[in-house]
């Protein structure tokens, strides 16, 4: 690098028949043209979220649910009853029946079989077995039973509406003390889930927080318009894309909520360094374009890493999360585009009102000698004065917090951790009530042989530890398989359940394969659950390696530092143990009187993709105004001082409105949304409150100027990329 950055570069008169102007980096250029051209740009915006919007309203979605796992057992097993005509092969409905009168009489009996003959008739509906037509499917008490309905697909592929026709109908049914429930996935899929309350609780969090940052509401509303702008226009492509790619139908809530933070994060830190250029006595115009050369790099190169973090997921292999992650990255590109040429527009508009307020406000601020950065100045000073102990009392405490991460369970939430006043809930405890807590998580044990084989198995599992009942051996259409249902002691969700599912492949399965001569696959709505888990478990170790390994890199080009991306990477992975660890307390062990379950098993990967791209943010932004002052004056001391007094504010204003927009999905009636919302919420506390006040600071003065060493072979072939504005700008 040049021993003169940072200096004064020496004036020189502008060049014949060209206009005078500053220059400057590319994306001081761009601010530029979104200056000049204000007008269009806010046009051009406007023009691309009608489209879209239009568009995906048109086009409707086309969400799916991908969640096969080609190699398990499950999906073996789904695939071979498909293939042979099995009843199993369409997910099911279950009409739940309650009378403490029961159900055996001829009236009731009447009214039920009535009900039943209209919903075999409805759209969807490929079969309906009766109570009655079966002993084992009313309790021994005789008050509940149920009727299995038979789909003609997956829960996913059903139309909604054609559940709710299910519902409705068999709700019909209900008078003179007969209770009717309705249980399965495509019924939990087919419930209101609720209003917007979380995301609207975000806003107004968010708001709250930069008008107290700002004290203008013209200046709190230039981020989030910008965030709002780039939200409307990714959600309406993500809309289109679910047509061409595949995209789970839970990706909607997860972009508001990552589009909202990652867009307010984007536009408040280049506002930020524009509201700093103005007090320094730059006109509206030049401030942005310098704003744009140092923020809008960092933005530029923090959003790229949360992109290369986010397609990390694709190593997963996991169809479902694919697409997750391809309309989270879709969602970080426009939020980051709309931060480079959206918000130039909007400082364009309103730049002369900032500016009269940032000065009035400076000026007050100056007249009670208050000085900018002072107590972040201040922080940073205590901590290099004893860094040693503050990074062993922080580090020590993001590690007794991450602890319980170690005993993570993962799984999937089913119809008992819905909220109590769902019929899916209240057919789910009538279930268990009538038939035991296992019945809600059958195992479908399939047996390719012949019908000896298929009693044979079936007789063993009823005698496998673990086991409260087999079904007899049902025959595929093609008498090719057959098919028992295998039922725990234990609740769906219980430890107990995941150990039978190991038990009966490991131990049982095999024992009887080899007495038998049949092949023999445990599957299952539970065994897939169990199956998804342990394939993020083991692929878990290949992510992190690749999202870690790349982003370490773009950070090695940026600070052109060995130290650096090592210790981002590991502080990075502290906090999103921690936040596991938050996760773990309160929604495994029933913290806060929160009902215990299983961590949904994708959640942590995609925390980790989101939490690792988000904490590069404020590294990049922290460690680039750090290196701004070692360039210029070589003294590590005064450049860690002055990196956190200026941007400290900043960093923790920034991860106030992401913990708020986050932590409001916990307002939301789906338990995966308030796990995804605690955790992304824990992960930007403990980054931006501990890591980046207290543990880099720390760090850096620990380190000196060693922080910036590379050695001499890397440093002649790593290309050179800058963040800081270049001197002449």
């Amino acid at each position: 690098m040049s021993p003169t950055r940072g200096a004064a570069a020496p004036m020189a008169p502008p060049a014949p028949g060209r206009p005078d102007r500053p220059r400057g980096g590319r994306f001081g250029a761009l601010a530029g043209w979104a200056q000049r051209h204000r007008w269009a740009a806010l046009l051009i915006w406007v023009a691309v979220l009608a489209a879209v919007t239009l568009g995906s309203q048109a086009a409707g979605s086309a969400y799916k649910n991908d969640f096969a796992l080609p190699g398990t057992d499950s999906q073996t097993a789904t695939d071979l009853f498909t293939k042979h005509g099995s009843a199993q092969a369409g997910d099911s409905v279950d009409i739940v029946l309650k009378d403490s009168r029961g159900l055996d009489g001829a009236d009731r009996k009447a009214a039920v079989e009535k009900m039943l003959a209209e919903v075999k008739g409805l759209p969807g509906v490929a079969d309906v077995r009766s109570p009655y037509a079966d002993a084992s499917a009313v309790s021994e008490d005789g008050t509940i039973g149920y009727a299995t309905v038979t789909l003609d697909g997956k829960a996913e592929a059903v139309p909604k509406e054609d559940v709710t026709a299910i519902i409705d109908t068999a709700k019909g049914v209900e008078a003179d003390g007969l209770r009717v429930e309705l249980g399965g996935e495509a019924v939990r899929g087919a419930e209101d889930k609720g209003s917007p309350t979380a995301e609207l609780a975000g806003i107004v969090a968010a708001v709250v927080i930069l008008g107290l940052l700002f004290g203008s509401l013209v200046a709190a509303a230039v981020p989030l318009i910008t965030a709002l702008f780039a939200v409307g226009s990714a959600l309406g492509l993500i809309v289109l894309a679910s047509h061409v790619f595949t995209v789970a139908d839970f990706t909607p809530p997860i972009t508001m909520l990552v589009g909202l933070g990652v867009g307010i994060d984007y536009a408040l830190l280049i506002f930020y360094r524009y509201r700093h250029e103005l007090t320094h006595g730059a006109d509206p115009a030049e401030a942005c374009r310098k704003a744009l050369d140092a923020a809008g790099r960092t933005v530029f190169f923090a959003g790229c890493t949360v992109i290369i973090a986010l397609l990390g997921l694709v190593a997963l292999g996991l169809g479902s999360l694919q697409g997750v992650a391809l309309a989270l990255a879709l969602t970080v590109l426009t939020t980051m585009a709309a931060s480079l040429v959206l918000l130039p527009a909007l400082l364009a508009v309103f730049g002369k009102r900032i500016q009269r307020h940032v000065l009035k406000h400076a000026a007050r601020a100056e007249a009670k000698g208050m000085v900018e950065g002072r107590r972040w100045r201040a922080l940073a000073a205590a901590v290099q004065r004893r860094p040693l102990p503050a990074l062993l009392v922080a580090v020590l405490a993001l590690l007794a917090l991450s602890a319980p991460a170690l005993g993570m369970r993962l799984g999937f939430a089913d119809a008992g951790n819905d909220p109590r006043t769902t019929t899916s809930r209240q057919a789910y405890d009538l279930l268990a009530e009538g038939f035991g807590p296992g019945f809600n998580g059958p195992l479908v044990v399939l047996v390719q042989g012949d019908e000896v084989a298929g009693q044979a198995v079936r007789s063993e599992l009823a005698k496998a530890g673990g086991v409260a009942a087999a079904s007899p051996a049902m025959p595929s259409e093609d008498g090719a398989l057959f098919t028992v249902i295998v039922y725990p002691k234990s609740a769906p969700q219980d430890e107990a359940t995941a150990d039978l599912v190991h038990h009966l492949r490991d131990d049982v399965a095999p024992n009887l394969e080899r007495d038998t001569g049949a092949e023999i696959l445990v599957g299952g709505a539970t065994a897939a659950s169990q199956d998804f888990a342990d394939t993020v478990s083991e692929r878990l170790p290949l992510f992190v390696a690749v999202v870690v390994g790349l982003s370490s890199l773009l950070l090695m080009l940026v600070f052109r530092s060995v130290l650096i991306p090592i210790k981002a990477a590991l502080l990075n992975l502290l906090s999103i143990t921690a936040a596991l660890g938050a996760m773990t307390l309160v929604f495994q062990h029933g913290l806060f009187g929160v009902q215990p379950g299983p961590i949904e098993a994708f959640l942590p990967v995609l925390i980790f993709a989101i939490v690792f791209g988000l904490s590069m943010d404020y590294e990049v932004f922290l460690v680039s105004r750090m290196h701004e002052e070692w360039e210029r004056t070589k003294d590590h001391s005064h450049a860690v001082r002055e990196g956190l007094a200026t941007t400290g504010k900043v960093i923790t204003a920034a991860g106030a409105i992401m913990i708020v927009v986050f932590g409001a999905f916990m307002l939301s009636a789906d338990r995966m949304l308030q796990q995804f919302g605690l955790g992304l919420a824990v992960a930007i506390l403990m980054d931006a409150l501990v890591i980046r006040c207290l543990i880099v600071p720390a760090v850096m003065q620990l380190l000196g100027k060693w922080a910036w060493w590379l050695p001499a072979p890397l440093a002649r072939r790593l290309p050179k990329v800058a963040l800081e504005r270049p001197a002449d700008s």
